[in-house]
């Protein structure tokens, strides 16, 4: 039986994908300009655009609204376009596009109902956010979500992980050798450097208390989104690319190596999102999904990292845990 849905939103490609992701916004753009061209004349100067509860904390120019809410809009919808993009083949792509569509929809909301709620009014103070919007901007938030991941279609089909026995590397006693791969990610270097330019922004215009989150974000996302990973004989160590060479992600000394292998990697459907995660039996620094690096160790737990060439940063590292666990006696 042929899906009703068009093909283009049923198995999207990647073009297909991005312009899954990007709709959203664009409709959401075009519905809150045709509001804004309806009731521009009947707007307070200047409006209310921020409450705290339901009252008015918060002013702008209609104007300054406008561009402002048209700016964000546009940014986080070519954020998410891009994202996209970058991992059209993924298997949680479709869980990103629904993300898409729940922030275009929420935050679509949002700004359209500020706009009604300001028109015919004359003291902009006196106008009111009635708590019970916050219940239907989460059921608005939720319905597009709901839509983006039925649009976006079926997660492409991912190869089987392999099994079977743990590689080791052939090294002649009393040698060494060592591996060091890098893994970055666009769209958290994007995601960091957005927010910390949002912080400095708000924090010259406002004040640096309300800057704060945005600056402790982009400095946390930041040394996340690019990566070393080195393997030698001392074991595994994460090293941020953007900091001096001092800092480490996660440092794994070698004897607390059971067994590595390497796999494809789920970042979504195994660890629920990208960056440092941590879960039940295991943690990881998953930048995207693909061929990764598992490490058990001694004490039952799993840590992994998404690099590229893992089996052989795997083999090596196996060659070293049996090297330690001989000079143990174990």
């Amino acid at each position: 039986m042929k899906s009703a849905l068009p093909r283009s939103f049923a198995s999207p490609n990647g073009a297909g994908r991005t312009w899954t992701a990007v709709v959203p916004f664009l409709v959401v753009i075009m519905v809150f300009a045709g509001i804004y061209v309806g009731v521009a004349d009947r707007l307070p100067d200047p409006m209310a655009t921020h409450f705290r509860g339901d009252h008015v904390d918060g002013f702008s120019s209609a104007q300054g609204f406008l561009a402002g809410a048209l700016a964000v809009l546009l940014v986080i919808g070519c954020v998410f376009g891009l994202l996209v993009q970058l991992r059209a083949s993924a298997p949680d792509v479709p869980w990103l596009i629904a993300g898409c569509y729940a922030t275009a929809g929420g935050l679509g909301y949002s700004i359209c109902t500020t706009l009604l709620a300001n028109a015919d009014v004359s003291d902009a103070s006196d106008v009111r956010e009635p708590w019970w919007q916050w219940a239907v901007a989460l059921g608005v938030t939720l319905l597009a979500g709901a839509l983006g991941r039925l649009l976006a279609g079926a997660a492409p089909s991912q190869p089987p992980r392999g099994h079977g026995a743990t590689p080791r590397l052939d090294l002649p006693d009393g040698t060494t050798a060592g591996w060091s791969r890098s893994i970055s990610s666009a769209p958290l270097i994007v995601l960091g450097v957005l927010l910390l330019g949002a912080g400095l922004v708000v924090g010259y215009l406002a004040d640096w208390l309300s800057a704060a989150g945005l600056l402790f974000g982009g400095a946390s996302v930041l040394p996340l989104a690019s990566v070393r990973v080195t393997v030698d004989r001392r074991g595994l160590v994460l090293t941020p690319t953007l900091l001096p060479g001092r800092f480490r992600v996660r440092r794994i000394p070698v004897d607390r190596i059971a067994e590595a292998g390497s796999r494809h990697i789920a970042c979504f459907a195994e660890f629920g999102g990208w960056g440092y995660r941590i879960r039940a039996g295991a943690s990881g620094l998953v930048l995207r999904s693909g061929e990764g690096l598992v490490v058990r160790l001694t004490g039952g737990r799993e840590f992994a990292v998404t690099v590229d060439d893992a089996a052989t940063a795997a083999a090596l590292l196996n060659t070293y845990a049996d090297r330690a666990r001989a000079r143990q006696g174990g």
